[in-house]
């Protein structure tokens, strides 16, 4: 039977594969994938498979999430708790076979998937190290999906300050201070507010513009919670996160997107869906956002 890592493409994944290869084998290959791959069926999980980060499906060997959405009934190997993060679960768990070297890059990672970030991180990510890193992986194209390998090598056997060395990584890092600096920008020009909801409509630009994702909220603080949208292959994503400057929203968004067939946490998650499909479901949760 063959073993993989399957985890998500954003830090919290990278860092559950530097973790579990750790306390597993380095030798264990990672599988990268999304969570409405796995729920439509686009990916399948195989027995043997350690899946982490994304919702449990299939007869999977070892299961470790933190997502409100992901939550079951089912028996399962693993650890499922709402928590910071996925990473610091598999942390949790393998307590006795990884390295208690590896607690900062976890604390880290708690803090920046919890999005429990001041003002000043929000502003000049590029004085922090480990938020920096995070917002160096995009979306999951097969490139970014080369990177995250990359970023598992490093983060597993190298410090912080040699990660950011790499040649690779520098490019990355050094992309995200300048899309930030442009992100300000289309931020200003294409979010408006609906109540206490910003409203970030990027659908008819294409690519659409990626940036700091906290930066909104220092921008428009008035805001308890951010509707993201815009364009991706042939889905439109939504994407909602309360505010971690005004923390003043009722609704629990993970539940929120389930209903829509995405998921997430309390306060930030994401849905893909069918064009024709997504005025109305975008109407429905700004209705419910607005009035709670």
């Amino acid at each position: 039977m063959r073993e993989r890592i399957v985890t998500r493409p954003d830090f919290d994944g990278v860092v559950c594969a530097v973790l579990l290869k750790a306390a597993l084998g380095n030798h264990l290959p990672v599988a990268w994938t999304q969570p409405n791959e796995i729920q439509t069926g686009g990916f399948t999980i195989d027995p043997g498979d350690i899946v982490a980060n994304l919702p449990v499906m299939g007869d999977c060997s070892l299961w470790f999430d933190h997502h409100i959405s992901n939550e079951t009934d089912r028996s399962y190997n693993g650890l499922f708790r709402l928590a910071p993060s996925a990473a610091g679960l598999v942390f949790e768990y393998f307590r006795d076979k990884i390295d208690a070297g590896f607690q900062e890059l976890v604390h880290q990672t708690d803090k920046i998937d919890a999005a429990d970030l001041s003002l000043e991180e929000i502003l000049n990510p590029e004085q922090h190290p480990y938020i920096l890193v995070s917002m160096s992986i995009g979306t999951d194209h097969s490139d970014n999906l080369v990177y995250c390998d990359h970023l598992v090598n490093l983060l597993g056997t190298h410090p912080i300050e040699q990660v950011l060395a790499d040649p690779a990584v520098k490019r990355k890092c050094g992309g995200v201070v300048s899309h930030n600096k442009a992100y300000r920008g289309h931020l200003k020009r294409w979010t408006r507010m609906q109540g206490a909801v910003s409203v970030t409509d990027f659908r008819h630009l294409d690519p659409a513009p990626n940036g700091n994702r906290f930066l909104v909220y220092s921008l428009f603080p008035e805001a308890v919670v951010n509707m993201k949208l815009f364009r991706e292959n042939d889905r439109i994503v939504v994407k909602l996160g309360h505010s971690i400057i005004n923390r003043g929203c009722n609704v629990n968004v993970g539940r929120l997107l389930a209903a829509h067939g995405g998921g997430g946490h309390r306060g930030a998650g994401a849905c893909r869906l069918e064009p024709e499909k997504a005025d109305t479901a975008i109407h429905e949760m700004l209705e419910v956002l607005v009035h709670n």
